[in-house]
């Protein structure tokens, strides 16, 4: 059974730095893009980052790039997420997805291209 579980999230001063982890069991990660997204109350789930399945293309929104990286690690079945220089706008519930591909390329970083979701985990940014 295809799983994903999140962890690494907390609560971060302003300026703070965070990693989360995003690990995959029941299947083999390698197949799988990932994509990393998030919720605050009241607003739409967004993309905040994208891998392919090698790891060599990732995607950024405006609002994170340059302060967030993923990255993943196959063999582990692990898929990463650096947060650094957190805003107290990053404040959200972070989650992680899945989607299997037979194309090397980097997917749309949309909520409906993934169809295999975590539970999330909370990251607040607050002083």
């Amino acid at each position: 059974q295809l799983q994903l579980v999140e962890s690494g999230g907390g609560l971060v001063q302003p300026g703070g730095s965070l990693r989360l982890s995003c690990a995959a069991s029941g299947f083999t990660l390698n197949d799988y893009a990932i994509g990393w997204f998030r919720q605050a109350p009241g607003k739409e789930r967004e993309g905040v980052s994208c891998i392919s399945r090698s790891g060599s293309s990732t995607t950024y929104p405006d609002s994170v790039k340059g302060r967030f990286t993923i990255s993943r690690d196959n063999a582990k079945n692990t898929v990463y997420l650096q947060m650094n220089n957190l805003k107290p706008e990053d404040t959200s519930v972070y989650y992680c997805a899945a989607r299997r591909l037979l194309s090397i390329a980097v997917p749309t970083c949309a909520e409906h291209v993934f169809y295999s979701w975590g539970q999330g985990t909370q990251v607040t940014v607050s002083s």
